[in-house]
């Protein structure tokens, strides 16, 4: 899964990579958690879009959002059949822009290490998102949105056997357009990434904290606990059933903007 990750290239580098209208300010964030707003890129009106979504995606048939536990991933490879999902695999495709993401090292026992996985050579990566509306009986409206992951390339499977899935930039146009390219054909874009494509750093577990949001938490530390050489598990198994869900994250986070 992927549960918190970073946008750090300046507004002009995040609009220039991803070729969107708007003109938006936003300071970097190290430490993107659930129910934070995040980032988005979607096609509409012959363009493309920049907007803000809240990390965590509620399906518009969601009754009271309140007491429905956030999908903040979901699996690539059951997302169009899966309720949750189905409808914005459809219609609601988007790219979630990130400068790399974070994940843990689970022993079967003893402390988790974490680890900032970023691109070799630096720059921006695409994740693949999907977004859904949801309106109360009032008609307020809320915009919300989960990332896809899909089974680890072998570079990442002995941290954890999921990851984001990475649209490459050649792939923007296909993966966003909901009204010309079918599901299937979505789907076709949903694999690991290029073994060449991040680095595994290990990082202090104050990372652990979303109240934290500075560039030391990226910086590389001692790790508590290694992984072994061999991937601990295959990189396609599954773990657990379902998308990846969190409760809400602390109201004193600090927002993406």
């Amino acid at each position: 899964m992927c549960g918190r990750y970073s946008l750090t290239a300046t507004p002009e580098e995040v609009r220039a990579f991803f070729e969107f209208v708007e003109q938006p300010w936003f300071p970097p964030r190290y430490n993107i958690a659930p129910t934070q707003p995040i980032a988005t890129v979607r096609f509409a009106h012959g363009a493309r879009h920049f907007a803000l979504v809240r990390w965590g995606l509620v399906p518009g048939w969601v009754k009271d959002p309140a007491s429905f536990s956030l999908l903040l991933n979901a699996r690539a490879e059951t997302a169009a059949e899966k309720p949750s999902f189905r409808a914005a695999m459809r219609h609601r495709r988007c790219l979630i822009p990130a400068s790399g993401f974070y994940e843990w090292y689970r022993p079967d026992a003893g402390p988790k290490q974490p680890y900032w996985i970023r691109p070799k050579a630096g720059g921006l990566v695409a994740f693949a998102g999907l977004y859904e509306d949801w309106c109360d009986p009032d008609g307020g409206e809320i915009e919300t949105g989960a990332i896809l992951t899909v089974s680890s390339n072998a570079s990442i499977a002995p941290i954890h056997h999921r990851m984001p899935a990475v649209i490459a930039r050649e792939d923007f146009a296909t993966w966003l357009d909901v009204g010309g390219v079918s599901v299937r054909e979505a789907q076709a874009l949903l694999r690991p990434a290029p073994e060449s494509l991040f680095e595994a750093v290990p990082v202090a577990t104050r990372i652990n904290s979303a109240r934290d949001d500075d560039p030391g938490l990226q910086a590389a530390a001692d790790p508590v606990v290694a992984p072994p050489e061999e991937k601990p598990r295959e990189a396609g198994a599954k773990k657990g059933k379902g998308a990846a869900r969190s409760p809400a994250a602390p109201s004193s986070q600090l927002d993406l903007f």
